[in-house]
Formats: C-alpha cells, structure tokens, sequence
C-alpha cells in the first residue's frame, strides 16, 4: 500500500512537470502581436498617396505594400500622362481592343456617372483641358474662346464612348479622355479591398484628399476630417464662416476646389471645366462630399462643383447614403440635409 502511494505522488510530479515544461515551450514559442499605428506615405497618381492602418507591424506593412501596388496597378492603365497606358492608347488610336477588367469598370462607371450628372461629370473633357492649358485659350479674346470652344464640342461627350465587352471606340475622331475625377476615388476603394484581405480592421487610405476611412479606431473614436480654408489669404479675418469638422467611419469623403490650380497666371480659369459650357466651373470655390465609396465622393464633389450650389445640392438630395458641404463664389455655405449626422 506504502509502496503504491508513493508511486502515485511519482507519477503525480512528473505529469506535473510534462505539463508545465509543455505550457513553458508552447509560450516561449508563441508571439505575442500588438497592435499599432503604421503609416506610409508614397508619391502616387500625380501626387502623393498616405495609408494608415492599426495592425501589427508585420502584417501592416505586407497589407500597406500591396495596397500601394494595386494603386500603382491602376496608374499605370489610366493615366493620360504615361504613353503606354490603356488610357493613352485610347486617346491616340480612338480604339482600345481587350480592355483590362479595372479600365472597363472605369468606362462603364464614368458613362454611368455622366448619364446621373446628366453630363456635368464627364471624361471625354479632355480636349477642353487641352484646348484651356496647352492652347493657352485663356490669352484669346472672348470671342476666339466662344469659336474654339464651339469647335471643339463636336467630340465632347460620353454618350459617344462605345463600349462592348472586347472593345472600347471613340464614334467620333479626336476624342479623348481623362479619369482625372474618377480614378484616384477607384484607387482609393481598391486599396481598401486589399487591406480588408489581410484581416485588418481599422484604416485610412488617402490619395491627394480623396480618403476612405475604414472602421473606428483603437481608442474608440472616429475618424476626423478637417477642411482646409479655401481663401488664398493667411489672414485671421477670412470672408468664410468657421468650417465644419467632420467625425465619421466607413465613409470617404473628396472636396474639390478650383482654389489650387489654374491655367493663367491671374487665377481666373480653373482646371476643373464644365463640359457643357467649355468653360472653367465658377459658381463653387469647393465642394466637399461624403459618399459610400470614394468614387462616388470623387465623381460626386466634381459633378456638385460644376453644377453650382443649387443644383448640385438637388443632385445630392436625389442620392442615397450621399451628403455635401459647398462653398459658393460668394462664400455662402451650403449643407445637405443629413451632413449634420457627421458633425460632431
């Protein structure tokens, strides 16, 4: 009997002693991860492109570097400004046999939003740009502009992009087309499908103000998004009323603005055209929108910006899960009906 309970203590100490040397190996052998702010920014699509996510570093960085590839991946099909993209070959050829999936969606998106706008988005305005910039129309009088203007408007127009599985055409010769109000939305929305791949929760992809923020952050809060004053002055005493901070998750939101960029030196004829008129847009010094995907707030701030505070807001109105924030040429502020949701 001794000789049996002596046995069993025995027996007792080493099963302890497996197990503990069992938990000793299985924790020493596992990697505790935690969870971090991991930013990266990287020049992009004419401009310069910022990711941030919550992750641990590892799978950050894996998650950061192929959202920033697949954002390279469109670049290089859309931009007008690389000869060997798909984009570029459309313009010069007026064809474009076995478009890649990304240029067709883009086609078929741009066509889509052109018809909703009813025209005020549309990518055929190329020739406008060209005529505006590199023709210099800015330095004609205005009725050289009215003419020029007149004989470019036979090849604006979406609704003369055909487009078939295999097969983009021009139906009228020199046409040509920028994705430069729809693609860095389209890129935004992609990268956040390839962040999502890889488990992450919590993100910002932000190319050149276009942005998507995914999920609310670690420490239980949302998103900030902060307008910048649009007054060219850096004096206090600004025309414009205290703009609005915007808290929001899940959501993208783009402005566009005519307050950067222009074509003459006077700052007068801006780089965002209406292409039914063929002038610079010039009832909105910006619009700003929060949309479901950032290519519908991409599209959307420049279809609200053309289409001036009053019709643009009805556009707004008209259209699910989108809110708009305008400032006119007067700096009136206009705010739809639910942005309110969104501040804070």
């Amino acid at each position: 009997m001794p000789i049996f309970k002596k046995g069993k203590k025995v027996l007792w100490s080493l099963i302890v002693f497996v197990i503990t040397g069992f938990l000793f190996l299985s924790f020493s052998s596992c990697k505790f991860s935690t969870i971090d702010r991991i930013e990266e920014t990287r020049e992009a699509m004419g401009s310069y492109a910022t990711i941030t996510v919550f992750s641990d570093e590892e799978t950050g960085n894996e998650a950061i570097n192929a959202a920033f590839n697949r954002i390279k991946e469109i670049e290089d099909i859309a931009s007008v400004y690389n000869e060997n993209s798909e984009a570029s070959f459309l313009n010069k050829n007026g064809y474009l046999d076995d478009p890649s999936p990304d240029f067709l969606n883009l086609i078929n998106s741009s066509i889509e939003y052109y018809n909703i706008t009813g025209g005020s988005f549309d990518i055929t305005v190329q020739p406008l740009l060209d005529l505006w910039s590199a023709g210099e129309l800015w330095k004609e009088t205005p009725e050289v502009q009215a003419q020029r203007i007149e004989e470019t408007f036979p090849v604006i127009g979406s609704d003369k992009i055909i487009v078939s599985d295999d097969r983009i055409e021009f139906s009228v010769d020199g046409m040509a087309i920028t994705f430069g109000g729809i693609a860095q939305g389209y890129a935004v929305d992609e990268a956040i499908k390839i962040i999502k791949g890889f488990g992450i929760k919590q993100a910002l992809v932000n190319i050149s103000g276009d942005l998507y923020a995914m999920g609310i952050k670690p420490d239980g809060e949302e998103w900030i998004v902060e307008l910048d004053n649009p007054d060219k002055s850096d004096d206090a005493n600004t025309d414009i009323e205290p703009l609005p901070i915007f808290f929001f998750t899940d959501k993208a939101v783009t402005t566009s603005g005519n307050y950067y960029r222009y074509y003459d030196p006077e700052g007068e004829v801006g780089h965002i055209m209406d292409p039914r008129t063929g002038y610079s847009a010039g009832s909105c010094i910006s619009s700003t929108v929060i949309a479901d995907t950032c290519i519908d707030a991409d599209v959307l701030a420049t279809s609200v910006f053309v289409l001036g505070p009053e019709d643009g807001m009805d556009l707004v109105e008209s259209l699910d899960g989108v809110e708009a924030f305008i400032i006119d040429s007067e700096r009136n502020l206009y705010s739809s009906s639910g942005l309110s949701e969104y501040i804070n």
